[in-house]
């Protein structure tokens, strides 16, 4: 029965991701910012976030996040090496594990918990490896060294695999990786700001920005 409901979640976590398209990245934030950071962008209409595993506290901060937002926000843990990080990400409460390279034992253990797993890879051998291995979504990164253009050229071999572009997506380019056929886009710099101190101005133009990016893809 618990295998059967970890799919369920497992499943309506990824229709999130993939309803919802964009994915914002908190990176290096102090512990302390990670909540108005959350609120900011939840405000902006964002409603899928990834904290990055090497920040301070970052399973009391995920617990935190969850529990402010009951659900609203998806959280997820990025930058995870391998499958002990992985495991401690979702004994935590992670929906979702993104990782920065194709370890197919991260993969395995991610599965295993019934949650969503979303590798990073450049290539098309690391692309079809990590999606043949369980990968439920493929982070290409880093995508800004390719451009949208490369998730056209990925499809056209690979139709099936779905993409998501991470790494320089900005607000003059998001349209078109999705245009080009990404299912989804992860957002860094280009939308949170995470440089301490952060002052109300920083979060009002975070969720100013939120709305933007939401706008930039609307009807795609």
């Amino acid at each position: 029965m618990s295998n059967d409901k970890e799919n369920v979640s497992m499943i309506n976590t990824l229709q999130k991701i993939l309803d919802q398209k964009l994915v914002a990245v908190v990176r290096g934030a102090d512990p302390e910012d990670v909540m108005p950071i959350a609120e900011a962008l939840f405000d902006g209409g964002i409603r899928i976030m990834e904290i990055t595993m090497d920040t301070p506290q970052v399973e009391t901060v995920i617990s935190e996040v969850n529990n402010a937002f009951d659900g609203e926000m998806i959280v997820g843990v990025g930058t995870v090496l391998d499958p002990e990080s992985a495991k401690t990400a979702i004994m935590a409460g992670a929906q979702f594990i993104f990782t920065p390279t194709v370890n197919t034992e991260t993969i395995k253990m991610t599965k295993r918990y019934g949650v969503v797993s979303i590798p990073g890879a450049m290539t098309p051998t690391e692309i079809l490896t990590a999606y043949e291995h369980g990968a439920d979504l493929i982070k290409v990164f880093p995508a800004g060294a390719l451009g949208p253009g490369y998730i056209k050229d990925v499809h056209g071999p690979m139709p099936y695999v779905p993409l998501m572009p991470t790494g320089a997506v900005s607000l003059s380019n998001v349209r078109e990786y999705f245009e080009k056929g990404a299912v989804a886009a992860g957002l860094g710099s280009a939308l949170v700001r995470t440089a301490s101190p952060l002052t109300n101005d920083d979060l009002q133009a975070m969720t100013a920005n939120a709305k933007q990016f939401i706008d930039a893809i609307e009807g795609v």
